[in-house]
């Protein structure tokens, strides 16, 4: 494997088609600040240098030999001039972008861990300039023009991230694996957790930029009496069998009316929930905070009693959609299902028509599948939604005997 990585930014944007649409009219779109190119998670950028008429003319002006091997996933920001990223090991480097030569890199004491990392966050007031981002169960906070820990932030530039989570979480699987989202002096933190029996909760948590405190917890499956404990067991803490309802994904930001928009995923175990009876809020839910307070203000459940690991896999996207002449401001989110579910940001009230379908009973014995699952009529699912005869491959040197089993 060639040891390196070269750093490329692909601006892709979808068009339903049925209705029209656009981003946000006080975005700028020349900058790419912040994770997927700013707080809506658009993708896009409207600079307009490079075109299908020139595509083909480029060529590589710079590398940079990131010094490990490994998967990067990492969505690189730039800064005035600077570019910031992370290598496939966790490794926080910044480069000249427009040279790539190395500034500075920052390597965590001890052995690398080659955890996927998307990005980093980068905040800013006056003089004092950071860069975020998790490593393992730790979030950092870096000088932004030396790469050193800021001495201020936690304990010697970092602090826990189970600061929030049930006591249980202390020897569980926690890591951060995507960028955290900035609301003032905050920022919220996306969470990878373990998908096995006995994870640890994925809790919403906020901590304050300057100091590290944690300032705020949003709990992801509610204590009992909370709005959501009634569906689940009553004893389902207690019992420290299930886990996740975590957000991996990333979140999108409102930072105007100052609503936090955070996808989960599953609860875990993913494949069995006999353990957990009921629809599971907030788990593979979409949910509007308070990004201030991180107090509940909306939710939209995706998936119910979840057992296909089908948690929500993307950050939701912030656009505007015109709806019977006037545009409304909305948030979308896609699913592993192909579905994509769009809703007034404010209310939580949804733009399309959302069927609650019936679905077959689970035949594994101990489970109780919920009877209904949310089908969107629009947008027009992005995924193949059924399989016929004609769609197995004709190059398949079994075909006969896969037409047999389809049949």
């Amino acid at each position: 494997m060639k040891r390196s990585l070269i750093l490329c930014s692909v601006f892709i944007s979808s068009v339903f088609g049925l209705h029209s649409w656009k981003y946000l009219d006080n975005q700028d779109y020349s900058k790419w600040e912040e994770y997927l190119g700013g707080p809506e998670r658009s993708h896009y950028s409207s600079l307009a240098q490079i075109s299908t008429d020139n595509v083909q003319h480029l060529k590589k002006v710079w590398e940079y030999k990131s010094g490990d091997s490994g998967q990067v996933q990492c969505n690189p920001i730039i800064v005035d001039d600077v570019l910031y990223g992370v290598t496939a090991t966790n490794q926080v480097f910044a480069l000249d972008a427009a040279t790539g030569l190395q500034k500075w890199k920052f390597i965590q004491p001890g052995v690398p861990t080659a955890n996927t990392n998307r990005g980093v966050t980068y905040w800013e007031d006056g003089e004092d300039k950071r860069i975020l981002y998790g490593y393992n169960a730790s979030l950092y906070a870096l000088n932004a023009e030396t790469g050193k820990p800021v001495g201020s932030f936690g304990e010697r530039g970092q602090v826990s991230l189970k600061a929030g989570l049930e006591k249980n979480a202390k020897d569980r699987y926690v890591v951060s694996n995507t960028p955290g989202t900035l609301f003032e002096n905050l920022i919220i933190m996306p969470l990878r957790v373990g998908e096995d029996a006995g994870a640890a909760i994925g809790y919403i948590q906020a901590f304050d930029v300057r100091s590290g405190n944690l300032a705020w917890v949003f709990k992801t499956i509610p204590d009992p009496g909370e709005p959501g404990a009634d569906t689940w067991p009553a004893d389902i803490k207690s019992q420290q069998e299930v886990g996740g309802a975590n957000s991996w994904a990333g979140m999108a930001i409102d930072r105007e009316r100052e609503i936090i928009y955070v996808p989960t995923g599953s609860a875990a175990f993913d494949f069995y929930g006999g353990n957990r009876p009921g629809k599971n809020l907030y788990a593979n839910s979409l949910i509007a905070l308070n990004a201030r307070t991180g107090k509940y203000i909306w939710h939209y459940q995706m998936v119910h009693h979840d057992v296909w690991d089908r948690d929500l896999p993307a950050p939701p996207n912030l656009l505007k959609v015109k709806r019977k002449g006037k545009l409304v401001d909305a948030v979308a989110q896609v699913t592993k299902n192909g579905y994509v579910f769009m809703f007034d940001r404010v209310t939580g009230r949804p733009l399309f028509p959302i069927d609650e379908k019936p679905v077959p009973k689970s035949i594994l014995p101990g489970e109780k599948a919920w009877p209904t699952q949310p089908v969107p009529r629009l947008p027009a699912p992005f995924a193949r939604q059924s399989i016929a005869e004609k769609d197995i491959n004709h190059l398949a040197e079994n075909r006969q005997e896969l037409i047999e089993t389809f049949r």
